[in-house]
């Protein structure tokens, strides 16, 4: 069978295209003829040759030379995540509005798959990783960060002198859980969390714990659920607790907006939606979306500014790569009520 694959153009192709010297077509197209007095005629045609071969800067030999590559790695749980999504966006507009590239890859919440993404991140010689850690092992980045800068996003591993940036839950938490445990005064409140190793959990399920004491309701040991931050899992505890109480609990907190989709799945699937349309149980989750405005029955939820935590992450990058000192942050989250 014939190889049909296509021989990549190289700076040398040009060079002999052209007939300049390596060194005069290399730098017309890193855009630095006019600083080197070379003819307008002669760049143009240059840049025509190598458009019409295909050519492409090849970026690690750039990187080689310049000692940076402008491209920033970001490792995130889940692509579908709205809150991890739209901070994502919002990292690639400004990287993209100061000349930088972001790359993206997912961890699936999995320390494994986390240390292969970011391995292949690393390959490419990045000159910046945010990652929202999955990995709790504080050697394992310590090692990266020796050749390069990190920021941990969403969440932090403990023991790890290395810049986080977060947002300010507990407070909001336990402000939602008291409202709603003093008005609707339910025979069970409980909570569904994600692998409770990570930072997050524990300050989520810290809030809660703080509600129910502000409104004088004794958590029991039952009511507090672990698995994971995906939809699946908000499905599974949900099943459980029904098993185990043979109906319903009156309130739910979910400690994500996907734990929140697989509690409603479940509801669908069992028809059982009238049990919120009815107000027989009360839900509220971390994290926010605007498709909540739009249903007939009301799930308070806790909005993370995500635009500020992008923000927030771009300016704390800049600062670690011009060698700025930074800080630890925390972002304020609000709370939507919708009664």
């Amino acid at each position: 069978m014939k190889n049909t694959s296509k021989k990549r153009v190289t700076l040398n192709d040009i060079a002999t295209l052209s007939g300049l010297s390596t060194t005069t077509v290399s730098m017309i197209l890193n855009g630095r003829g006019e600083e080197f007095k070379i003819k307008a005629e002669t760049c143009q045609r240059v840049k025509a040759i190598a458009q019409a071969e295909g050519y492409r800067v090849n970026i690690y030999a750039k990187s080689l030379k310049t000692q940076r590559s402008n491209v920033i790695g970001l490792v995130i749980p889940d692509l579908t995540n709205y809150g991890f999504a739209y901070t994502a966006k919002m990292l690639e507009k400004q990287c993209h509005e100061n000349g930088l590239q972001l790359v993206i890859a997912c961890s699936d919440d999995n320390p494994q798959q986390e240390k292969l993404a970011t391995e292949r991140l690393l390959d490419r010689q990045i000159d910046f990783l945010i990652t929202a850690p999955t990995h709790q092992d504080p050697y394992y980045y310590q090692q990266i960060a020796q050749q390069t800068p990190i920021l941990q996003l969403d969440r932090y591993v403990p023991n790890l002198d290395l810049r986080y940036i977060i947002s300010n839950d507990s407070d909001k938490i336990a402000e939602l859980v008291q409202y709603l445990a003093q008005k609707y005064q339910p025979k069970e409140f409980v909570y569904f969390g994600g692998q409770f190793a990570l930072s997050p959990s524990e300050s989520r399920l810290q809030g809660f714990l703080t509600g129910l004491a502000q409104a004088h309701i004794p958590p029991q040991n039952d009511w507090i659920l672990h698995r994971t931050y995906q939809p699946e899992s908000g499905y599974q505890m949900l099943a459980e607790v029904k098993q185990r109480l043979g109906r319903l609990p009156e309130a739910i907190f979910t400690a994500s907006y996907t734990l929140l989709e697989g509690v409603l799945r479940y509801l669908t699937e069992h028809q059982q939606m009238d049990h919120l349309l009815n107000r027989q149980l009360h839900l509220a989750t971390f994290d926010n979306h605007d498709l909540l405005n739009a249903l007939p029955f009301h799930i308070h939820s806790i909005k993370q500014n995500h635009q500020v935590i992008a923000q927030q992450a771009f300016a704390t990058v800049q600062q670690i790569l011009h060698g700025e000192q930074t800080s630890n942050i925390k972002i304020d989250c609000e709370i939507i009520y919708r009664n």
